[in-house]
C-alpha cells in the first residue's frame, strides 16, 4: 500500500504592499513550525522600517501554541525587505537558505560596496545544497534547487506541499522574471518542470500575488495539475523555445521592482540592516545609474 505524503498545516500572510505572502508551515503531530520568506515592513517616502507584518506572524505562532524551528528564504527577495534577521534575534532560531546565495552576495555586495557581507553564505545559518533533507517535526523537508529567477533560487518540498517562492505565480498570472543578473529563462523552464514532475495533486504554494485582469481576490495556493494544465507561461505543455522567447520579451518591458535597491541591501544581510556609521545611524545606499 502506497504510503501518502504528510499534510502539513499552512497559514498565509499577504503582504498588500508587496504582494508577498509569508507561510506559517506546521506539523499538527508535533506543533513544530516554520516560517518561509518573512516581511520587513519599508516605507521608501520615509526610510522608516516596522516589524507590524513580523508581529502578526509572531502572534499566531504564540496563539497555536506552535514551536519555531526555522526560518526559510526561498531567495534574496528584490521586492521586499526581510524580516529573518528580526525574528532570528527574537526567537533564536535559524535562518536557511540555498547555497547558491554566495554568488548573489558577490554581485550585490560590490554593487553597494558592502565591505561586511562575506560572499559565503556565513550570515545566513544554515544554506541547503539541492536535495538538502531535515525534518519539520514528523514530516519531511527536501531542499529543491530551482534556479532561472536568480542563481540562487530554491523550493521547499514539505510533505505534500512545495513552496516554490518566485519560480511560478498563480496559473493565471504565470511566471517569475528573468532578468536580474543571473538569471536565466532556461534555467526557469527547467526548474518548473522539476516542480510540474511532483505529484499531480501536490499543493504548490506560490510567493506572491497579483491580481490579473478579471479576478478581484488574491490568492497563492494551487496544485501542481493546474500549474500544468492552466498556467499562462508555461502550461499545456509549452516548450522550452516557446516559454525562454514568451519569458525575454515579456522581461524586456518590465520596470525594476520599486525596493529592489533597499531590498537586495538587506537580504544579502539576512535581513540584518546595514552597520551604523559613525554618527550612529544605519544608512541604505542608492548607487546611481546602476539597476
Amino acid at each position: 500500500m502506497t504510503r501518502l505524503p504528510a499534510r502539513p498545516d499552512v497559514l498565509g500572510f499577504f503582504d498588500p504592499a508587496t504582494h508577498t505572502v509569508t507561510y506559517v508551515v506546521s506539523d499538527p503531530a508535533t506543533n513544530a513550525a516554520i516560517i518561509i520568506d518573512p516581511v520587513l515592513d519599508y516605507d521608501p517616502a520615509t526610510a522608516r522600517t516596522s516589524t507590524a507584518s513580523v508581529e502578526r506572524v509572531l502572534d499566531v505562532l504564540a496563539v497555536r501554541g506552535l514551536r519555531l524551528e526555522r526560518i526559510l528564504e526561498t531567495h534574496a527577495h528584490a521586492d521586499h525587505l526581510t524580516g529573518a534577521d528580526n525574528i532570528r534575534t527574537r526567537t533564536g532560531a535559524p535562518i536557511g537558505i540555498g547555497d547558491r546565495i554566495a554568488r548573489v552576495q558577490k554581485t550585490f555586495g560590490a554593487l553597494f560596496d558592502a565591505v561586511d557581507v562575506t560572499s559565503d553564505g556565513a550570515v545566513f545559518d544554515e544554506t541547503y545544497a539541492d536535495g538538502a533533507r531535515f525534518m519539520l517535526g514528523s514530516i519531511p523537508v527536501e531542499v529543491l534547487h530551482t534556479p532561472g529567477h536568480t542563481p540562487a533560487c530554491v523550493s521547499y518540498r514539505i510533505g505534500d506541499a512545495v513552496f516554490v517562492g518566485d519560480t511560478l505565480f498563480m496559473p493565471d498570472f504565470g511566471t517569475a522574471r528573468c532578468d536580474f543578473p543571473g538569471g536565466d529563462a532556461c534555467a526557469l523552464y527547467r526548474s518548473i518542470q522539476r516542480i510540474l514532475g511532483l505529484p499531480d495533486d501536490t499543493r504548490v504554494f506560490v510567493g506572491h500575488d497579483y491580481l490579473p485582469e478579471g479576478r478581484t481576490e488574491f490568492h497563492w495556493e494551487t496544485t501542481v495539475a493546474a500549474q500544468k494544465n492552466d498556467n499562462i507561461h508555461i502550461g499545456g505543455g509549452c516548450s522550452e523555445s516557446a516559454f525562454v522567447a514568451l519569458r525575454e520579451a515579456r522581461d524586456a518591458t518590465l520596470k525594476a521592482p520599486q525596493l529592489i535597491l533597499p531590498a537586495l541591501q538587506v537580504n544579502i544581510r539576512a535581513g540584518a540592516l546595514p552597520p551604523s556609521e559613525a554618527s550612529g545611524k544605519r544608512f541604505i545606499k542608492l548607487p546611481l545609474n546602476s539597476v
